[in-house]
């Protein structure tokens, strides 16, 4: 695969749609501690979120609430509490989960859903159901 400075370097490159995306850039920043990779006029910005990454695409496209972006982080509860103060709405508190996750979900001022998940233990798949397939 060849690189390209102007593409981030993930595989998967979610696209989420705000209205202004300078305003979205610098609200996600502070609710979640992304931070900005590239901008591109005033129509698109790349963030970096830990070493994963997403694009902000200027659009009036309203949320469905048919999918989430999922992001790792290191302590769930700070945060949580965090996005809180951001003004962030906690859809579910963190939660330890069977997996070996502890997981919350917010909802952003535009309407998009996150689920941030924190590894708290290394946890086999089969002893909550699960089926190990090319780990």
């Amino acid at each position: 695969m060849r690189y390209n400075r102007s593409v981030p370097p993930c595989q998967v490159i979610p696209v989420l749609r705000y209205p202004d995306p300078g305003v979205a850039a610098e609200w996600l920043g502070k609710a979640f501690g992304f931070t900005v990779r590239l901008r591109i006029a005033n129509h698109r910005i790349q963030m970096r979120a830990g070493e994963g990454c997403f694009t902000i695409g200027e659009g009036n496209i309203v949320p469905n609430h048919s999918s989430a972006v999922q992001v790792r982080i290191e302590n769930a509860l700070s945060h949580c509490e965090r996005a809180r103060i951001a003004g962030a709405k906690i859809l579910t508190e963190p939660k330890d989960q069977m997996y070996g996750e502890r997981q919350y979900e917010a909802e952003d001022f535009y309407g998009h859903r996150w689920n941030f998940t924190e590894t708290i233990a290394d946890v086999e798949p089969e002893s909550y159901g699960g089926t190990s397939v090319n780990i």
